[in-house]
């Protein structure tokens, strides 16, 4: 697969972390039945309207215990997603569609969903200038595929992905990476700016509590209610005990970045079959993210929606 070739100045100056001055436009790509995290940053990433543009928002495949297969967890994140929109009085036509029904398995048959048909129509609309911001916090199916059946895309998108561990990790076999290597690797090769934010090491002491629940989301607002359900549904035992939502690291990117999730510029990872990183110094750089300001972030998300169901009342 042949991809355009983004100068090494062009591609430092598109991985730049975005103006704290400037509006961002984004399109969020979600396994949103697979957790409770990606649920919180859908959200914050749409009560952040100051600082973020959502113009879509994608449902991505997922496979595990709470779906029978790929295509019924990316159907469950439409279903959630569309619950979620409902409860903030968001409309849902030309604003939500469908992923792929599956992981990637060959390079020449790319999943044509809506989502990522949605995506190569609206990155080819986009100026170099002022690239679309793909957030992606599951797996990278949907993106992989737009750059597929387009691969001119990469030079008018910057893709921000939560996924995989971080680069000093034993290995990197983390569920939004793992469940669709190939689709990681694309992306990693492909030379598009590519901000990737770890978990294991990086984001996983993005933690909270179902006291932290109680006292700053249950009740705020009809939405904040929901996610504190979904929160204290997820677990049964909540003595002693936290639950990382490192989704919301992503959104914090684009927000208040080097406060939230100060990153650094590295050469773009080598992903093995092995599910392992290698390296290489004649590789494009990417922007990675080493350390996330857990408190800045949650602080910033509770207040926010406090306001909002504040303005509401």
């Amino acid at each position: 697969m042949n991809f355009p070739v983004i100068s090494q100045e062009n591609l430092i100056k598109k991985l730049t972390p975005p103006s704290s001055s400037k509006k961002i436009r984004m399109v969020l790509d979600t396994d949103t039945f697979n957790e409770v995290d990606d649920q919180f940053a859908i959200v914050y990433a749409l009560q952040s309207p100051e600082r973020l543009n959502v113009e879509a928002i994608y449902a991505a495949p997922f496979h595990n215990d709470r779906s029978e297969g790929p295509e019924d967890g990316m159907e469950k994140s439409y279903d959630e997603i569309l619950r979620i929109l409902e409860r903030m009085n968001v409309p849902s036509d030309n604003f939500v569609y469908k992923g792929s029904r599956g992981f990637l398995d060959d390079l020449h048959n790319p999943y044509r969903s809506e989502a990522a048909l949605d995506l190569v129509e609206r990155a080819m609309n986009s100026s170099e200038d002022d690239p679309l911001y793909v957030v992606a916090i599951g797996a990278i199916t949907n993106i992989a595929s737009a750059i597929l059946i387009e691969p001119k895309i990469i030079e008018r998108i910057v893709v921000v992905w939560l996924g995989g561990h971080a680069l000093h990790w034993e290995n990197t076999k983390e569920f939004n990476l793992k469940q669709d290597v190939l689709s990681a690797q694309v992306v990693l090769d492909c030379g598009v700016p590519f901000v990737l934010i770890p978990c294991m090491g990086v984001t996983s002491h993005l933690h909270t509590t179902l006291s932290e629940i109680e006292n700053f989301v249950d009740g705020k607002g009809e939405i904040g209610s929901f996610l504190a359900e979904r929160f204290k549904e997820y677990h049964e035992d909540h003595f002693a005990y936290s639950k990382v939502i490192w989704d919301l690291s992503a959104i914090a990117y684009l927000i208040n970045n080097e406060e939230s999730v100060p990153t650094q510029l590295v050469h773009s990872p080598i992903l093995t079959d092995q599910v392992t990183w290698s390296f290489s110094s004649s590789r494009h750089f990417i922007r990675y993210a080493y350390y996330v300001n857990r408190d800045v972030i949650f602080k910033d998300m509770f207040k926010k929606l406090a306001e909002a169901s504040i303005d509401k009342s």
